[in-house]
């Protein structure tokens, strides 16, 4: 399987795609706490000075960058109550790699999630973008507060993970609910236990704010910004809080922040059901299909070969003797939809799955939660949960999911109920946002924002993209039509064309660009 395809998409996977934690929006820290293997070991040096009561102190730092193979690693220090800044701080977790021609300046990164770290995307830069841009600037990622190694949100241990991603996510016995109620409050009473400091303080503006700090650290009188399906949501709140900072910002897979908890699950799901179909219908345009000789007949299929690993699991090549249970299927069959490209590993898993093997999709499903020999190597999947629920704590009872399945089923008769499910995921946060929870983002004041929208994204929909380019007031949206989420740097020259000339000449594209 090739691998750099899959990291690519792992790295933008959408906002929450279940919406909370009780259906295995979980933790990626080693049982005993620690932090990963590839981690600090030991917490930077504080060296700011002056008033602990003002921000000036955090916007005069300066970076240390020091050698971490082909590229320079540092931190900076934050507040982590910006309202309270006195009151303790956290350290973000920074890697650049230096512009390789002609530097036009710094380009900070955001891979989405939230959850994901930003330093994945930097250590793999000529994955993620394209020749230009590495020439034009210095590409700077950070891990966000309460992700990868800034001070990362710790909630369970990786046992309690496995258990959280092998449940079933659209449980159908009263055992099964029970089942699920439960996991969700170990996990909120494991984020309180062991990280509610920083956990109450991981909110998208509290990261929007670290943004402004790192654009001063950097040495920028303006942001400069490329982010991706969350990360556009970020970048949004950046715009609105700092409209005067704000330089040339692409938001790619863009996410609708006016969207509830509720039309942001009802809207993934429709993409994913899009995104599905328009799989299998690849899969018929051959002329073999192994699913069936019709779309309906293919997706028919897939569904059932679901519901009989929900009867029964699939036995894997796994050497810890771990099972395809229903949970992982789910997970490692929306895995490959995040990209045309990886499209034949889920045909693998597939054909492996209706052969009465589940190895293939098992490792899919490991991909996307970053489990790799056994461990969890970053804590992204814990993260989203503590994130999205801070940014948003609506939920359901249990009781009341059975009369969101109507909507949900019309929206995706494959996925539409474990959508439904993920409703109850924020129920119990023991949490909440004390940094303009309620923030209506329209980035009055900023300069030009591209905002790109894909046809066929199944994680971030194209209403979406389309619904941000017009609440911002200096939006403008620029269309790929095709499968997959992201946009850029998928091999639509097109696209890249546009953001190229954008973000390094400043250029805006002719008004509607459609690639």
């Amino acid at each position: 399987m090739n691998k750099r395809v899959v990291t690519a998409i792992v790295a933008v996977l959408a906002i929450a795609l279940l919406g909370g934690a009780a259906l295995g929006v979980v933790l990626v820290m080693e049982d005993d706490g620690a932090a990963p293997a590839d981690g600090p070991t030991a917490r930077p040096s504080s060296t700011l000075t002056g008033d602990p009561t003002s921000l000036d102190r955090f916007y005069g730092q300066k970076i240390q960058w020091a050698p971490c193979g082909g590229n320079e690693c540092g931190t900076i220090e934050v507040p982590i109550d910006y309202q309270k800044p006195a009151e303790g701080t956290l350290f973000l977790n920074l890697q650049r790699t230096r512009a390789t021609g002609e530097r036009v300046g710094s380009l900070v990164v955001n891979p989405g999630g939230p959850g994901a770290p930003g330093t994945d995307m930097i250590e793999q830069a000529d994955l993620y973008f394209a020749a230009p841009l590495r020439k034009a600037f210095d590409i700077v990622g950070f891990d966000p507060r309460g992700t990868g190694k800034s001070d990362p949100v710790d909630c369970i241990t990786d046992t309690e993970l496995d258990d959280q991603t092998a449940a079933d996510p659209d449980p159908d016995t009263p055992a099964e609910v029970a089942a699920t109620v439960t996991l969700g409050e170990d996990f909120w009473a494991g984020c309180r236990a062991r990280s509610g400091r920083i956990a109450s303080h991981v909110s998208t503006v509290e990261a929007a704010r670290d943004m402004d700090v790192l654009r001063s650290a950097l040495g920028e009188q303006q942001l400069n910004y490329l982010g991706f399906s969350y990360g556009t949501k970020l970048g949004a709140t950046y715009a609105e809080l700092y409209p005067a900072n704000t330089g040339r910002l692409v938001l790619d897979g863009a996410v609708d922040p006016t969207l509830s908890s509720r039309a942001s699950s009802l809207s993934q799901a429709r993409g994913f059901e899009v995104a599905l179909r328009s799989y299998v219908q690849n899969c018929v345009g051959t002329g073999s299909c192994f699913l069936g000789s019709t779309v309906d007949a293919g997706v028919a299929t897939i569904k059932k070969l679901i519901d009989s690993i929900d009867a029964k699991p699939l036995p894997t090549n796994d050497p810890g003797d771990r099972e395809l249970t229903v949970g992982r299927a789910f997970y490692g069959l929306v895995l490959p939809l995040y990209s045309e490209d990886s499209w034949s590993f889920l045909d693998q898993g597939l054909q492996q799955a209706l052969d009465g093997d589940g190895s293939t999709l098992l490792q899919l499903s490991d991909y996307y939660g970053s489990r790799e020999n056994g461990r969890y190597t970053d804590n992204s999947l814990e993260a989203i949960a503590v994130i999205n629920c801070l940014d948003d704590p609506t939920s359901i009872e249990p009781s009341q999911v059975a009369a969101q399945y109507p909507d949900f089923d019309r929206a995706s008769p494959t996925f539409g109920r474990v959508f439904a499910w993920g409703l109850i995921g924020c129920r119990g946060i023991p949490f909440a946002s004390t940094d303009q929870p309620n923030l209506v983002i329209d980035g009055a004041g900023a300069a030009p924002i591209m905002v790109l929208g894909t046809t066929r994204d199944p994680a971030t929909p194209y209403e979406e993209a389309v619904a941000l380019s017009k609440q911002l007031k200096s939006g403008f949206l620029v269309t790929r039509d095709g499968d997959g989420h992201p946009a850029y740097n998928t091999g639509n020259d097109c696209i890249d064309k546009a953001v190229h000339e954008f973000l390094i000449d400043d250029q805006q594209p002719t008004a509607g660009l459609r690639c």
